[in-house]
């Protein structure tokens, strides 16, 4: 992250809810957790139950932003999931417009999640959130995650 990407502590504290705040905001109907992971960390860590993926770099790419060149040796390292601009809002749409929800970002340690939670204010949709901690809180509370895929034989 450089100089102009880097946020105030009291900027990033504004934009992050605890995992537990964010799963009690999800079983009241008032939230959905959107998974920013791409799609490769995903089968290999496994997925959080009851969330929407959308791989947020891929995201970024698609609506013309520069990538990090660690960001893009992420997106390089899998496959791109198969989203369009149109895709992409109409999801977002539904979800913040349509059910009136939080959007709460959730990667794998919550750093990519906050700056995907200010790209999503940025873009107009106030209610977008980070999960802090992401995926790493999620094992810490012992809480079952879809299992990652296990490699097939190949013939």
């Amino acid at each position: 992250m450089n100089a102009d990407e880097a946020m105030s502590l009291e900027e990033s504290s504004s934009l992050e809810v605890t995992l537990p705040t964010a799963l009690e905001l999800c079983r009241l109907g008032l939230a959905t957790m959107i998974d920013i992971r791409q799609s490769f960390e995903i089968e290999m860590k496994g997925a959080i139950p009851d969330t929407v993926h959308i791989p947020m770099f891929e995201v970024k790419v698609m609506l013309g932003h520069a990538l990090t060149e660690d960001e893009q040796d992420i997106l390089d390292a899998g496959q791109p999931k198969d989203m369009d601009a149109k895709t992409f809002f109409t999801m977002i749409n539904q979800l913040h417009h349509g059910r009136d929800h939080l959007l709460l970002c959730i990667c794998n340690s919550g750093r990519r999640s906050l700056a995907a939670a200010s790209l999503l204010r940025s873009l107009g949709y106030p209610k977008a959130l980070s999960v802090a901690g992401g995926f790493q809180a999620w094992k810490k509370l012992q809480l079952p995650a879809i299992p990652p895929a296990t490699p097939s034989a190949t013939p």
